[in-house]
């Protein structure tokens, strides 16, 4: 599978730890200790996880190397969706207009864009597909409970959109080589360390430590693992984009896989987290970075403990 363009979408409004500072007393300092973060984005009311992967698709768009009417696929990716009927897969095609195409839109939390790659995989395996698109989208202000003095800081809003073919269709395009995922499901407070309610407090951290330790032992182990299937070392790998949910995991875990923290790439500290759209903003952020030929891991973790490794060679 081949990246042929990727784009993103970030709302205009920027929240600074200066609103929690006054919201709730936690401090710039306390926040940025813990976290990493500095400040975040939020969606207005005009906006929603719909309009903003429409947003990031329509961006895409202007520079994909084909007519949009070749896409036969389209796979959305959030857990806060703003309609879970029509999803944010069909508000896109609707946005596009490319009718009469497979649209799925899947749900496993901070790693729902891994999984979401995976899906198109078994398509064009099964020849049901050549061309699609991945789009991720998550809200999480809508959801948050900002007087939350445990988690109603960290989170933010964005998009961002995947167009992928399965041959290559320019020397320009990323390589796919290989994408793992799982579940950790049975362990820990999986079920229990992140939660989103809609018709209770929303979206919750109640054992934040317990997530912390096991993306912190989950990121470096599937990293490892997609490295070893394609008989590669540490070493071969230019950059890693970790899940963007607390830049102390990061540093955990370049320190755990030994790489220097400069291969990290991150934007929790501007963009706070962003959910499962967080790497493939990074993606579109860095992608002038990136040189042929460079090797690229991205590593996600999320609530529910799924998780899961993609090796992408530029």
């Amino acid at each position: 599978m081949f990246i042929n363009t990727v784009a993103s979408y970030l709302p205009e409004q920027v929240i600074t730890n200066a609103y929690f500072e006054q919201l709730n007393g936690l401090t710039d300092e306390w926040i940025i200790e813990r976290t990493g973060i500095r400040q975040r984005r939020k969606a207005s009311s005009e906006e929603n996880t719909n309009t903003m992967a429409v947003m990031a698709s329509l961006k895409g768009l202007e520079s994909l190397p084909y007519d949009k009417n070749e896409i036969d696929l389209i796979v959305g990716a959030t857990y806060t969706p703003y309609d879970v009927i029509a999803t944010v897969a069909h508000a896109v095609q609707h946005a596009i207009n490319v009718p009469e195409i497979p649209v799925v839109s899947i749900s496993s939390a901070c790693s729902s864009l891994l999984n979401a790659i995976e899906i198109v995989q078994g398509y064009f395996a099964m020849n049901k597909a050549k061309r699609a698109l991945v789009v991720v989208s998550e809200h999480n202000t809508a959801y948050n409970n900002e007087d939350d003095t445990k988690a109603g800081h960290l989170w933010g809003d964005g998009a961002a959109a995947l167009f992928i073919s399965k041959e290559r269709l320019s020397d320009s395009d990323w390589e796919i080589k290989d994408v793992i995922t799982g579940g950790a499901g049975t362990i820990g407070k999986a079920m229990e360390g992140v939660t989103l309610k809609p018709l209770e407090r929303g979206l919750i951290m109640p054992y934040g430590k317990d997530v912390f330790i096991n993306a912190c032992t989950y990121m470096p182990k599937v990293s490892r693992q997609v490295l070893e299937r394609n008989s590669l070392d540490i070493s071969d790998i230019s950059y890693i984009i970790p899940h963007q949910a607390n830049l102390r995991i990061t540093k955990n875990v370049a320190g755990t896989l030994q790489v220097p923290e400069e291969k990290m790439i991150s934007n929790i500290q501007y963009l706070g987290n962003t959910g499962c759209a967080g790497c493939a903003i990074a993606l579109d952020e860095n992608k002038t970075k990136f040189q042929k030929g460079e090797k690229v891991v991205i590593t996600v973790f999320g609530g529910g403990y799924s998780y899961g490794a993609m090796l992408l060679e530029v």
